[in-house]
């Protein structure tokens, strides 16, 4: 692998604001969605990729060391994750903050299987289809137990493009689409009893 400094354009001297900074510049002008129909479109992938891989390499290298080994030599200023802390990006996700809770995700240095459902989720919920996959992607092979992680996943591979929230753990699944085909079909058995069900808000 390249320097990951190098891939970024910093220096082990810059500090992880910079360096945060400098990534998501790179993310912004290689973006896949801006290539759509170019013939770098493949290029770019790659790069994302090589960009995602060294911002990745860097700082999880500044949380586990504190002395001049690895690449810094110098100690994060990022955090650890908590379960407090995915709780509450889910709790931003579903009210729609996703700036927030990107923001909250970029701040924690280890990035774990969870740490991409999520970003995957702030992605596909801001419309950049090729990075959430990716980020939905990797949390799937990472735990490839976990079904949230895996259907999330799936989802993008047939197209889905909505989430909604369900049950108590804050998790996700497919579009309001799928609620309201169940509905359905609890509606033709509801009404032969004489009843009705109603249409969830996004199907009405």
């Amino acid at each position: 692998m390249a320097n990951p400094y190098e891939v970024l354009g910093v220096s082990p001297e810059s500090t992880d604001e910079e360096i945060s900074a400098a990534y998501r510049k790179l993310v912004k002008q290689y973006h896949p969605d801006r290539y759509v129909g170019n013939p770098l479109a493949e290029l770019a992938a790659e790069k994302i990729k090589e960009i995602n891989a060294a911002y990745d390499a860097i700082m999880n290298d500044r949380k586990t060391k504190s002395t001049g080994s690895g690449f810094s030599g110098q100690k994060s200023s990022g955090y650890n994750s908590s379960s407090s802390d995915y709780n509450k990006i889910r709790m931003l996700i579903n009210s729609g903050r996703l700036g927030e809770a990107e923001n909250l995700l970029n701040n924690i240095s280890i990035r774990n299987a969870e740490w991409h459902f999520l970003m995957g989720m702030v992605m596909k919920k801001k419309g950049w289809y090729d990075m959430a996959y990716e980020h939905l992607n990797r949390a799937a092979s990472m735990e490839p137990g976990n079904m949230e992680y895996r259907q999330a996943r799936d989802s993008m591979d047939y197209g889905g493009v909505g989430y909604r929230t369900f049950g108590n753990s804050g998790g996700y699944s497919d579009g309001c689409c799928d609620s309201c085909q169940t509905l359905i079909c609890a509606d033709c058995c509801c009404e032969m009893c004489g009843g009705n069900l109603i249409p969830c808000i996004g199907c009405r």
